[in-house]
């Protein structure tokens, strides 16, 4: 056989040249056959015993696979995929043209072949490598995007039905019995359970975002990753894949902040499902609470939505879920016979009992529940000071938002905004007194100031008739009211006119600024941007503009010369100015939607203001201080209620400015 040996060789380059250029696994099944036929034809005779014959065929393999060449182990891939299962056939696929399909009794042979030439033994691992690319193959087409029923019970029947008989041939070969040959495919059978785990889990963790987005439609896909998880280690990859998904496509500044709260709701849902302890949300979560705890508008949008105010119409809380009281993390209880340890990849600021309901982790974003509940009372003020006569009900529905409110946050919280809805009735029925007293067109909302929050100042002075009404309904609320005083916000409110020109009468609701000014074109047709600021009030010189291009653009009034306005009493008067195409959108109702409110953080921002004077006064008198120094120094100030880190914003806004330097935690002013 030594000397011979180059006979199989030959055979061996012979057949390889020719799949080199076919790239047919029919080239390879011959040279198998081959093979077979020359390890046959040198077998010593059986009567020689077991001992020679396992020499020989040692001797045999040993030549065999040195002369092999590197190409043997690509192409014998090639003819082990065929034997597990051929593709389907694909027309613009040459190379899956070629591929045959054998029967059973070919297939068998051909594996019994492998075995007495040892081919299964030394090229083990690439047979197994053909298996998991099958199952990876199958588990793209069949699942990726299929998110709406579990499917890993699906692909386990999957592999039992088209995988399990080709692994009979590899790893039960001998078996007596099918309970022999399901023990002999136990081990590698875990291994492939594994891999389709694995690939599953894979995939479903490059979906988990969009998977997110597709809630609740896609509880098949988040069972299946739950499932696979507890299979696969592969926690800290689905969370690292999560967090650069969010950080990519919705921790931005193009992402609305309405749109990252419903899908931070959604992230708390699915990860409560894949992971209940909550160790994954916990990881998830951080990067967007800290994300949300920096943008201005989070409270107002959580706060929007729980009074029912958020346009989109997308609720974060599910309609179906109780309403609750805010839960509050509690300290764990160790002397509990049910307490059970963190789980093992848990860090150390990992609590398990955070709160459940999707209110109560919103709040959590923020240490305390009062900026919510502030913010509250901002958003109810300007939904009620919104409500005019026509919508005078909306003051009940109110009312029953608040009481729902009451459970979430507690009564006491919600006091304040308990005295606005008082406010909204007495106004009302001082409203009707007044009227029977003497009847007037004016219809206010009197609040009392110190339960409301701050509303912008102005100092507008209505002109004409509408002082005059004001100061007749004033008189008769002193009279009804005698210890008490009406002060008038003029710049808020709505104003319905009906303006009668020579030949067209317009009624229009627009701003009191708008008001003001058309009433001055009573007295006189012609008036000059400045003097119109005069007469009314230390007002903007812009909103003066964009009010007076209300009327312009109504066909009232018309600038000629610029800054220099004049009443149109006939629409033909302005000729081809006032003849043109003018948008039908500007010509809608100027109405302000929601009155001139201060938020929480201009609240903040302004109460601030206020102690910069204290803080001048240390730089100025001590000198160079750090923050915890000048922050311990200021609660000596009356009032003074702040975090270190919001002097910290503020002193960092006052650095923006030009006010004070800081260098290495130093502040000093800016000299």
């Amino acid at each position: 056989m030594r000397k011979n040996f180059y006979l199989i060789e030959n055979e061996i380059n012979e057949h390889m040249a020719r799949y080199e250029v076919t790239k047919s696994p029919e080239v390879l099944k011959d040279l198998v056959s081959c093979l077979m036929e020359w390890y046959r034809a040198w077998a010593p005779p059986e009567e020689l015993g077991a001992t020679v014959f396992s020499s020989y065929g040692l001797n045999f393999h040993t030549r065999l696979f040195s002369a092999l060449p590197p190409s043997f182990a690509i192409a014998f891939k090639e003819l082990c995929a065929c034997l597990l299962g051929p593709p389907e056939a694909n027309p613009e696929d040459e190379e899956q043209q070629v591929r045959p399909k054998w029967d059973a009794s070919v297939q068998s042979t051909i594996w019994k072949n492998f075995e007495v030439l040892g081919i299964i033994d030394r090229y083990e691992s690439i047979i197994a490598s053909v298996g998991y690319e099958y199952i990876e193959e199958h588990v793209l087409k069949t699942c990726a995007g299929e998110w709406g029923t579990p499917v890993l019970e699906e692909l386990r029947v999957w592999m039992s039905e088209k995988v399990v008989p080709w692994m009979l041939h590899v790893y039960a070969r001998g078996a007596s019995s099918p309970e022999e040959a399901k023990t002999m495919l136990q081990g590698v059978g875990s291994r492939f359970d594994f891999h389709i785990n694995k690939t599953l889990c894979d995939l479903r963790t490059k979906e988990i975002f969009d998977i997110i987005i597709d809630f609740p439609d896609s509880m098949g896909a988040l069972y299946d990753l739950r499932d696979c998880l507890q299979r696969v280690d592969q926690r800290a990859s689905l969370v690292s894949s999560l967090r650069k998904s969010n950080r990519k496509r919705l921790l931005h500044p193009g992402a609305d902040t309405r749109l990252i709260l419903q899908q931070y709701v959604a992230t708390i849902k699915c990860l409560r499902i894949i992971d209940p302890p909550g160790v994954l949300l916990f990881k998830v979560a951080d990067p967007i609470r800290r994300y949300l705890r920096e943008r201005p508008d989070t409270i107002r949008s959580i706060v929007a939505n729980l009074v029912g105010d958020d346009e989109s119409g997308d609720s974060l809380v599910d309609e179906n879920e109780p309403i609750q009281p805010l839960q509050q993390p509690e300290l764990e209880d160790y002397t509990d016979p049910n307490w059970e340890p963190d789980p093992i990849d848990a860090g150390p600021e990992f609590r398990t009992n955070k709160p459940s309901d999707v209110i109560s982790t919103l709040v959590s974003i923020y240490d305390s529940k009062d900026l919510f509940v502030k913010e509250l009372q901002v958003l109810l003020a300007q939904r009620l000071l919104a409500i005019t006569n026509d919508n005078s009900d909306r003051v009940e529905r109110e009312r029953r938002n608040v009481e729902i409110l009451k459970i979430r946050f507690g009564e006491a919280a919600l006091q304040v905004c308990e005295v606005m809805l008082k406010d909204m009735t007495d106004s009302k029925r001082i409203d009707g007194h007044v009227q029977s007293q003497k009847a007037s067109i004016i219809h206010p909302t009197i609040i009392s100031r110190h339960f409301w929050p701050a509303l912008e100042s102005s100092d507008l002075v209505m002109p004409g008739q509408f002082n005059t009404l004001q100061s007749a309904y004033a008189h008769e609320f002193t009279v009804f009211k005698p210890d008490k005083k009406l002060k008038w916000l003029p710049h808020l409110g709505t104003v319905q006119l009906e303006i009668q020109l020579e030949d067209r009468t317009l009624e229009v609701d627009v701003p009191p600024l708008e008001a003001a000014f058309i009433e001055l074109f009573s007295q006189k047709p012609i008036w000059i941007l400045d003097d119109l600021i005069e007469a009314v009030g230390p007002v903007d010189r812009s909103a003066s503009l964009k009010a007076l291009s209300t009327w312009v653009d109504h066909g009232v009034l018309i600038e000629d010369p610029e800054f220099t306005f004049n009443l149109l009493e006939k629409a033909d008067m302005a000729g081809s100015a006032a003849a043109r195409e003018r948008d039908p959108s500007r010509l809608a109702a100027t109405v302000m939607d929601n009155p001139p409110l201060l938020s929480v953080q201009q609240q903040q921002a302004e109460q601030m203001r206020v102690y910069w004077k204290f803080i001048e006064g240390m730089l100025t008198n001590i000198g160079a201080l750090p923050l915890d120094r000048i922050q311990t120094m200021l609660k000596f100030a009356p009032g003074y209620d702040r975090t270190i880190e919001q002097l910290g914003g503020f002193m960092e806004a006052a650095r923006r400015e030009g006010l004070v330097v800081v260098r290495d935690g130093i502040w000093r002013l800016n000299k």
